[in-house]
């Protein structure tokens, strides 16, 4: 009897301790980062990328409403913070790289690049990420959220920010992070 005392609570403790999820999250990553003056950060509704003029196909609206939010953490580089940036690029390597993260596309060079993962079913994605580093810029890491999203679909509201219908100005500070001079987001 007196073992059994000790030996339930004994037994809760061990379980909480050993089934947490050690992982680390990039959910727990850009909530972490949101004080941190280091870096650039945006978070956002969709709707709120929405330009006035805008004239979507039904398509189109379908598409964006399957995206809910957006958020976007990014390091700029430079001269005094070298160790840090390196520090923190390999905690978010190490974040994506894990198992429950799939690769949609890897390109770049050894020094510059991106890699989209993301959560969910190939044809019903729940969050899609989107890792660039430039090693001469920075970082900077993208997560939408939303239901159902597909990797073609969201190709094709991409021509909705050249037609004018998607507002990027509020993405602006991180696309000047890895755009050269003249060039736009």
């Amino acid at each position: 009897m007196v073992l059994s005392r000790y030996l339930i609570p004994l037994a809760i403790v061990a379980l909480a301790l050993f089934g947490c999820n050690s992982e680390s999250s990039l959910q727990r990553y850009l909530v972490d980062k949101q004080e941190d003056n280091n870096f650039v950060k945006v978070d956002l509704a969709t709707s709120l990328l929405q330009s006035e003029n805008a004239d979507f196909t039904q398509e189109e609206q379908d598409i964006l409403n399957t995206v809910k939010k957006i958020n976007v953490v990014a390091y700029p580089k430079k001269a005094e913070n070298m160790a840090e940036y390196e520090a923190e690029k390999d905690k978010l390597k190490k974040i994506i790289g894990q198992e429950k993260y799939k690769t949609l596309i890897k390109y770049g060079s050894n020094n510059k690049g991106a890699t989209l993962k993301y959560l969910g079913e190939e044809d019903a994605i729940d969050e899609l990420i989107v890792f660039a580093s430039d090693d001469d810029r920075g970082f900077a890491v993208f997560r939408l959220l939303g239901d159902n999203m597909r990797p073609d679909s969201m190709l094709k509201l991409m021509n909705s920010i050249d037609n004018g219908d998607i507002d990027a100005s509020k993405l602006k500070s991180i696309g000047e992070l890895f755009n050269t001079k003249g060039d736009s987001i």
